[in-house]
């Protein structure tokens, strides 16, 4: 029985790729990441829902894992659910700071995508009960992150239809076989001016179940559109959570 076309989430979702400054330590980043810039945008985004105003209903961001093997292009992402993508702003955040986040990275761009929670296994999460709730952090899976190019000059439309009708049961099967247990793509909404066309998020029980998958997924001709050498894959086992 064929398996049907994941239906998309409503809205969209906002994905910033955080790459730290030459000179901010990881433990820098964490730090002001966590403690100086989260409970800014959590209380932005609080004012604008009291005011009637377009705000988001989640917001997580994903630490990677620093590694001799990881690309070092992005430290981290946080991801925003809109009811609508945000325009495309005239400046990167950053280039004005408003806190020392942002002085500690480098400038970045809002990246509008279209969520598919393909395997919607659970995130625990527990709040802090002696300090503020929100933000506060999750682990206890192993996470892995395809920032996914696509090759110049590809059919994006034919690499999405693809990627959804082949790829992604592709994928589910293997993880299912594995042990896997969340499985969500995220489509760029314009991809002619991001430098992704996508982002693919898996997660595992622990390591094993990445290494498991590894040895079990069979091509399924993903290679005709996408550019390997310039995708990027990450691995995390913590989430930072502000709005949930």
């Amino acid at each position: 029985m064929a398996i049907s076309r994941p239906e998309p989430t409503p809205g969209a979702k906002m994905a910033y790729l955080i790459k730290r400054k030459a000179t901010t330590s990881r433990e820098e980043l964490i730090a002001h990441w966590f403690a100086n810039h989260m409970p800014g945008v959590i209380a932005r985004n609080a004012r604008n829902r009291e005011a009637g105003s377009l705000h988001a209903t989640r917001y997580v961001a994903t630490l990677f894992d620093p590694g001799p093997e990881v690309p070092a292009d992005w430290d981290g992402v946080a991801h925003l659910w809109y009811p609508e993508a945000l325009a495309r702003p005239d400046t990167a955040s950053g280039i004005n700071p408003t806190d020392t986040f942002h002085e500690k990275v480098e400038p970045y761009w809002p990246w509008a995508t279209r969520e598919y929670v393909v395997m919607d296994g659970p995130l625990p999460l527990y709040p802090p009960t002696l300090n503020a709730p929100f933000p506060c952090t999750r682990s206890g899976f192993f996470k892995v992150t395809f920032l996914v190019a696509m090759q110049e000059g590809a059919d994006r439309e034919a690499l999405f239809d693809h990627w959804l009708d082949i790829h992604v049961p592709n994928v589910r099967a293997t993880m299912e076989a594995v042990g896997g247990f969340r499985y969500v793509v995220s489509h760029s909404m314009e991809p002619a001016t991001e430098p992704y066309a996508g982002m693919a998020e898996l997660y595992f029980r622990d390591p094993a179940g990445w290494t498991a998958y590894g040895e079990r997924i069979q091509p399924d001709g993903m290679e005709r559109w996408v550019d390997y050498k310039a995708m990027g894959i990450f691995h995390s086992g913590t989430e930072m959570v502000g709005i949930e």
